[in-house]
């Protein structure tokens, strides 16, 4: 009988593990591991190595199991890295492979070889690494699988040399995953006193929240403590309804506005979140914070926060073993309400509808079980102002890093994770230029997504930046003349122009229940 190749053992583990759709563009160095493909996995074919891993990040979050990537050598994976980072601070549990020159070319600095390849995707990866030997190459995959789903989950990459995969190996036991880990005892019952004692306590939740399924949990802590729960600033995931009368709102990515906030509380307990990411400066006569617990399963979060009191533990772990010590007979009294916006006018006949106005209407459009995908940097406060995310987990899904490229994509690795639900796309035309490549491959496999174009011809983010900031004019916001309608059907996929309230109101239920990609571009106004 013929011993089994590395190649081998690596695919049985992935069968075992579930994890047999691979998403990757090829190159000459992947062609050993794409070798008599099976008929039991799945390639998913990206036109641009960035497209490719931001589909691999929304698939892994919501299947709720690592994705498997294949780039090529140091070129493939240098596009990538734009969304590596993202996948780094969204926490998606990716396995990164790029191919390698022959290992016995690699003295002579071959053509498509990657240099000191493991290093290359540092620091936004949790374990990177080029097999010392062939052999050891199923070990690494499997250490791999490990490390990528022990929280706090997270990117790795495996550089493989081309021949590799064709060596024999030894079969190796698929092991189960790592799984979250609870509080130390006297930790929780510290937080739990804490908020017995407080009269108004707030909970900062995060992404991680959604991330470990505890959103159902968190709800259940928030009303039997009464307290507010606010959205940390950045937070990929939605972690609370926004709908439930508690829901205080979204912090801001400024010391001194999260501060003000949260200094109108005297207890903060930050679950699942780092405290806090910011983007802005701020001056050094912020408002004092009250006391303040941090439950992170991140060690590196519980340490870059000096402010706070640590405690390590994953969020679901956490939160019901605080729900389980907490007083149930509480006789604070519930947080006001939060001050909803007035829906914003609609626009005169002849003149462009604001964004505010498409996010208010999107919210009446849009199904109770869709899935949102967004990234519209500039037009984030009212499509958080405008278009919540009433859904108990699952409901949200954007990129924590800043990093453009992610949303277009992502939406399409969503949907091929949760086939059964409408998944909505919400851009900015900038960002959508990003990683418009992912058009063609929802097109080639027939992944229903309702691409919303917010189209105001513009980088908002960076015109509104300069007017803050007082730094005026500024080159390079300009985006007009993209045809977007043009794009996608030369890729593949249907699409329309909005220009008018009734053409969205048209549009929006049209696309969702059409069964194919459609893009909607929807014209709105420069500078809103």
């Amino acid at each position: 009988m013929t011993a089994p190749t590395v190649r081998d053992v690596v695919r049985n583990l992935m069968r075992e593990w579930k994890i047999t759709t691979v998403f990757g563009n090829p190159g000459t160095t992947e062609v050993p591991f794409l070798a008599d493909w099976p008929d039991d996995f799945t390639y998913v074919l990206g036109l641009q190595e960035s497209a490719v891993l931001a589909m691999a990040d929304a698939y892994a979050q919501f299947t709720d199991r690592p994705a498997v990537l294949s780039l090529h050598s140091a070129g493939g994976l240098g596009h990538a890295l734009g969304n590596m980072v993202t996948a780094h601070q969204n926490r998606a549990p990716l396995i990164v492979i790029a191919g390698q020159q022959e290992r016995s070319m690699l003295p002579f600095d071959p053509f498509l070889g990657a240099i000191d390849a493991p290093e290359f995707p540092k620091p936004y990866v949790k374990w990177s690494v080029q097999p010392a030997r062939a052999e050891d190459v199923p070990a690494a995959f499997a250490r791999a699988y490990q490390v990528a789903t022990q929280p706090p989950y997270g990117p790795v990459f495996l550089s493989i040399p081309a021949d590799d995969w064709e060596q024999p190996a030894k079969p190796l036991p698929a092991r189960p995953r790592v799984r979250g880990f609870a509080p130390d005892a006297e930790s929780v019952a510290e937080v739990a006193k804490a908020l017995d004692a407080s009269e108004r306590p707030a909970i900062v939740v995060g992404a991680a929240v959604d991330i470990d399924h505890a959103v159902p949990d968190m709800i259940a802590l928030a009303e039997r403590t009464k307290a507010a729960v606010w959205a940390a600033p950045f937070s990929a995931r939605s972690s609370f309804p926004e709908n439930h009368p508690q829901f205080g709102g979204f912090l801001k990515p400024s010391r001194k506005m999260t501060h003000e906030v949260l200094s109108r509380y005297d207890l903060v307990v930050v679950i699942g979140a780092p405290a806090f990411t910011y983007h802005v400066p701020s001056p050094d006569d912020v408002a004092e914070l009250p006391p303040l617990y941090l439950i992170n399963d991140d060690s590196e979060a519980l340490a870059r926060a000096p402010h706070a009191t640590p405690v390590l533990a994953s969020p679901r772990a956490a939160i019901t073993a605080l729900h389980g010590l907490v007083d149930a007979e509480t006789s604070r009294s519930l947080p006001a309400p939060r001050e909803q916006a007035p829906r914003p006018p609609a626009p005169a006949v002849g003149e462009a509808m604001t964004g505010a106005f498409v996010n208010d209407e999107l919210s009446r459009l849009l199904p109770e079980n869709v899935l949102v995908v967004e990234e519209a940097p500039s037009q984030r406060p009212d499509i958080q102002r405008y278009l919540p995310i009433n859904a108990a987990g699952d409901g949200f899904l954007t990129m924590a890093s800043g990093v453009l490229g992610y949303g277009l994509p992502a939406a399409i690795g969503a949907k091929m994770a949760v086939p059964d639900r409408p998944v909505v796309a919400v851009l900015g035309d900038g960002s959508s230029m990003y990683g418009i490549q992912g058009l063609w491959t929802a097109a080639q496999h027939n992944i229903p997504v309702t691409f919303v174009i917010l189209d105001n011809s513009e980088y908002g983010a960076v015109r509104e930046h300069a007017h803050v900031s007082g730094r005026g004019k500024v080159p390079g916001a300009d985006l007009g003349g993209i045809d977007f309608c043009g794009l996608a059907r030369g890729l593949g996929c249907d699409a329309t122009l909005v220009e008018t309230p009734e053409e969205l109101r048209k549009a929006v239920p049209a696309a969702i229940a059409s069964g194919v990609p459609t893009l909607i571009d929807v014209k709105i106004r420069y500078g809103g």
